[in-house]
């Protein structure tokens, strides 16, 4: 006896990328999943590609992840495809130590994020 299979958490006409692990802060990434959200997904492919953060190289990996699961998992049209949804929050910190003057240590935080992509075919107007 298996579990019961879990039932899909987006539409039938949507698809979704979720990138666990970027190294960064979430209000970095949260100002390049800004100049997406609600843009078509070519225009925001160019957009990512031409951004000058560097978060965008994370960003533009997890949206092409997002338009090849919506072609090749739910046979979605790919021209048609729009940015539903792209939310940001916090995943793991690394905590580490860096030596100070006189026998002391600060503590030093590395953060990393977590980027969810949603892309919906949208219907023709």
């Amino acid at each position: 006896m298996s579990k019961p299979k879990s039932p899909r958490r987006v539409a039938d006409n949507e698809a979704l990328a979720v990138g666990t692990q970027i190294r960064g802060s979430a209000q970095k990434l949260n100002l390049v999943a800004g100049l997406i959200r609600g843009k078509k997904a070519e225009d925001a492919m160019n957009i990512l590609s031409f951004s000058r953060k560097g978060m965008a190289v994370e960003a533009k990996k997890v949206l092409a992840s997002a338009i090849a699961n919506a072609e090749n998992n739910h046979n979605l049209d790919v021209d048609a495809l729009v940015v539903a949804e792209a939310s940001v929050g916090k995943s793991i910190s690394m905590k580490r130590w860096h030596a100070r003057g006189r026998g002391k240590s600060t503590r030093i935080i590395k953060p990393f994020s977590r980027l969810r992509i949603v892309v919906r075919e949208a219907e023709e107007a």
